[in-house]
């Protein structure tokens, strides 16, 4: 007699399961753990997004509402109520040929003049800091630790340092030049006038050029030192070396750390305001301090904030325009 389903007993309490159910189960565990694993970078990830959010994107938001409305010192304790202007206050910021559109050009340059002569100055002294300090020598760790220390320093506690050496009267600027070396005629104004812009290149150089360095010299170990040696027995020098190997190698970390230089130099407000105070000479009008003079000092939150809306239209273009331009070179270098 032939056994049929129905001839099979049930299954008891301590039976095993059969192998395709088993199977299943265990397939479903598995798809189970996998989406857990996955989701996990996006669950650590989402604190920094919540403040990322919180801090910056809220605020560039609102700081973009304000910009069409006429916001000024009447409606600062009920703002949403100050009316809605449209269009104006970029009409009045872009009016070249007004007072508030002059003001806010001539300081657009002095920030270009101010950004090109930090930025180079900062990259020519970290590049050539971290190719001085890639042959090792006694005392070369001492050094790095100095080159190094501007940057380590609060930002605030190295500018109101040097706030009190470019002091007219008895400032240590002064001091050296004019008391023990004399080389000028008589002790110079160092934070007013045309020496103020001066004196805001060289402490944001001072700040910024140790960043250069720290990077260039990460950037330095990943040249293998065969090539270098390979090409001194070929008759390379020290000069064709730099040109034909250091600076080729480097260029992928020089296009990111220019980007990175020009976007920290050209939105700088605490090198300028700790230095300068809330009114800047006006040789050192650069555009965030100019655009903080307009929001905080005229009480004029709307024009202010329409400005900082132009300012980051422009930043933006810059930096596609530089990343679109970097990208087509190097597809050009790889062809």
């Amino acid at each position: 007699m032939t056994a049929t389903a129905l001839d099979t007993p049930p299954a008891g309490p301590g039976d095993k399961p059969p192998a395709g159910r088993g199977a299943a189960r265990k397939r479903r565990r598995t798809g189970r753990g996998r989406v857990r694993r996955g989701a996990l970078p996006y669950l650590l990830l989402l604190p920094a997004l919540l403040l990322e959010l919180l801090i910056h994107l809220v605020p560039m938001a609102v700081g973009v509402v304000m910009s069409f409305k006429e916001l000024t010192q009447h409606y600062i304790r009920d703002w949403g109520a100050a009316p809605w202007t449209g269009l104006d206050n970029f009409r009045i910021a872009v009016d070249f040929d007004a007072p508030v559109g002059e003001a806010l050009l001539r300081s657009f340059f002095i920030t270009c003049a101010f950004t090109v002569l930090a930025v180079g100055l900062s990259w020519l002294l970290g590049v050539t800091a971290a190719i001085l300090m890639q042959d090792a020598f006694r005392g070369r760790g001492l050094l790095r630790a100095l080159f190094l220390t501007p940057y380590a320093l609060p930002v605030y506690t190295a500018v109101i340092t040097w706030s009190f050496m470019l002091q007219r009267d008895n400032g240590l600027v002064n001091h050296v030049l004019h008391d023990q070396l004399g080389l000028t005629d008589q002790p110079t104004f160092w934070l007013i006038g045309d020496n103020a812009f001066v004196s805001l290149v060289v402490v944001s150089v001072w700040r910024t050029w140790p960043f250069a360095f720290l990077v260039l010299t990460a950037a330095l170990q990943n040249i293998p030192r065969e090539v270098y040696e390979a090409s001194a027995i070929d008759g390379a020098g020290i000069w064709q070396q730099i040109r034909r190997i250091t600076l080729p190698s480097l260029r992928p970390v020089n296009q990111v750390l220019v980007l990175v230089l020009f976007l920290w130099t050209f939105n700088d407000f605490n090198v300028p305001y700790i230095l300068f105070g809330k009114s800047a000479p006006e040789s050192a009008d650069i555009i965030s301090i100019h655009i903080y003079q307009s929001s905080f000092v005229t009480w004029n939150f709307g024009a202010g904030s329409a400005m900082s809306v132009l300012l980051l239209l422009f930043l933006l273009v810059v930096t596609a325009g530089y990343l679109l331009l970097t990208s087509r070179g190097r597809k050009a270098a790889r062809a």
